[in-house]
């Protein structure tokens, strides 16, 4: 039997375990896949080997420091700085990135035209694959940070004119995710209109507390169920 997982500080919010493993069943894959909570990075050695991994996914807070840890890194993930997807073969770990796979997907629903200008809030390794896709595709982008030190604005200085004049806003952060259903970006909500599109990349709940406050105000809106679906099949491939 193969064995595959995800690594993450909490996740108790993943659907990964469910997807996987119901994909396995049904399509008779002699493979599983768990759900590895690890305190540090530090952890990760010592649990692929002792669980026999061929192959894991990385999600919050590991997709930057997972890097030092393995053997090598596809172009993407090198030129992005973050990893989500583990290939291990003959001994050797090796890094992807497919969530850009997921993002693509996405943004091709949400069409986003050429000249829009997008607004990515955080600077984590989600938003840094989010950051690489709108440069393939020429889309000029601002990225909010809590840090001033990161991005290009901070939340405290982010204007409502700013907002107006970003039709597109992409959730990069962990905020609304369960269990913390209860938070949200803080932005000034009343600056969304019905030219805005909305994109948050958090799947659990399917409408998180910033999705409703978007919609609220007339804002086109998209979960990140179909990224997680479409990155979790670019994995699969990878691993098989």
């Amino acid at each position: 039997m193969r064995h595959l997982g995800l690594i993450g500080r909490k996740l108790g919010h993943s659907f990964s375990a469910k997807f996987f493993n119901g994909k396995f069943k049904a399509e008779q894959i002699d493979a599983d896949y768990n759900l590895f909570e690890i305190e540090s990075i530090d952890m990760l050695p010592l649990l692929v080997k002792e669980h026999m991994l061929e192959g894991f996914n990385v999600t919050i807070p590991y997709k930057e420091s997972v890097i030092p840890y393995l053997d090598e890194l596809s172009e993407e993930a090198k030129t992005i700085g973050a990893v989500n997807c583990v290939v291990i073969r003959d001994g050797k770990m090796v890094g992807h990135n497919t969530d850009i796979t997921g993002i693509e997907a996405s943004l091709h629903w949400l069409d986003i035209a050429p000249e829009a200008k997008v607004l990515i809030l955080g600077t984590g390794g989600a938003s840094k694959a989010v950051q690489y896709v709108l440069r393939k595709y020429g889309i000029s982008f601002t990225v909010v940070s809590r840090d001033e030190q990161k991005g290009n604005t901070t939340y405290s200085k982010l204007t409502a004119e700013d907002i107006a004049e970003h039709k597109i806003v992409i959730n990069t952060t962990p905020l609304g995710m369960s269990p913390g259903v209860d938070s949200a970006p803080e932005i000034d909500y009343s600056a969304i209109d019905a030219e805005h599109k909305v994109f948050d990349l958090v799947y659990n709940p399917a409408e998180t507390l910033f999705l409703k406050r978007c919609k609220e105000q007339g804002a086109a809106t998209m979960g990140g169920i179909m990224m997680l679906q479409t990155q979790a099949i670019a994995s699969w491939h990878l691993w098989k």
